[in-house]
């Protein structure tokens, strides 16, 4: 069953290790660490997208700062609980981890694709520039009666695309997973730095309940 969830949602992603491991959380008495990975873009700019690793994969490899790696996993979210509310938040989750001489020559070091639902109705705006995005929200299935909500961010002919689809609508969506820096205002003359993370789609199509990633 476990295998059936996986071809959902897959990611490939490769980079630099940029941050010390950090204890996250246990189940079942396994553990579970945090370390951030910076993926260069084609623009020369770079995403750092947060990774979850079991302390299961230490034996062989444990990733430290400066390492290039390569990974293979799931985008997953989870809701993060505290007096300031709760939000979302996504991470990485490791299926396996190895060492690589160069991201320079992988072709595509950031790669995602997913099979999931819409669960609310996209947002639809154009920019100043008169540049269309939709914003969609995305329910993929896993494993356990559980799912993760990825927001999905869509441009030009695939937001006008976007702009109709349905809540309960099943889709396939390719693309890269992108962080994103935004101030949020927290009194009246005071802002805060936050970071985004999100699928920048590069195509999107109805699905036929086949799962089709090209990694």
């Amino acid at each position: 069953m476990e295998n059936i969830y996986y071809e959902n949602n897959k990611v490939l992603i490769a980079g630099t290790v940029d941050s010390e491991l950090t204890f996250s959380h246990m189940i079942y008495g396994e553990k579970f660490y945090l370390f951030r990975l910076k993926v260069p873009r084609l623009s020369d700019n770079f995403d750092f997208i947060n990774i979850t690793i079991s302390e299961r994969f230490f034996p062989y490899l444990r990733p430290a700062e400066g390492d290039l790696v390569e990974i293979h996993g799931q985008f997953r979210s989870y809701n993060n609980f505290s007096d300031q509310g709760s939000r979302l938040v996504l991470t990485v989750f490791v299926k396996s981890i190895d060492y690589v001489t160069s991201v320079d020559e992988l072709q595509n070091p950031n790669r995602i694709f997913l099979n999931g639902f819409v669960c609310k109705p996209p947002i639809y705006r154009t920019t100043p520039f008169k540049r269309e995005i939709s914003d969609i929200l995305l329910a993929v299935n896993r494993s356990y009666n559980k799912s993760d909500y990825i927001p999905c961010i869509a441009w030009g002919r695939n937001a006008k695309f976007a702009e109709s689809l349905d809540v309960g609508e099943n889709l396939k969506i390719w693309g890269r997973i992108q962080s994103r820096e935004y101030r949020k205002k927290i009194g009246e003359d005071e802002y805060e730095t936050k970071v985004a993370f999100e699928v920048s789609v590069s195509k999107l199509e109805f699905s036929d309940g086949s799962c089709e990633a090209d990694f």
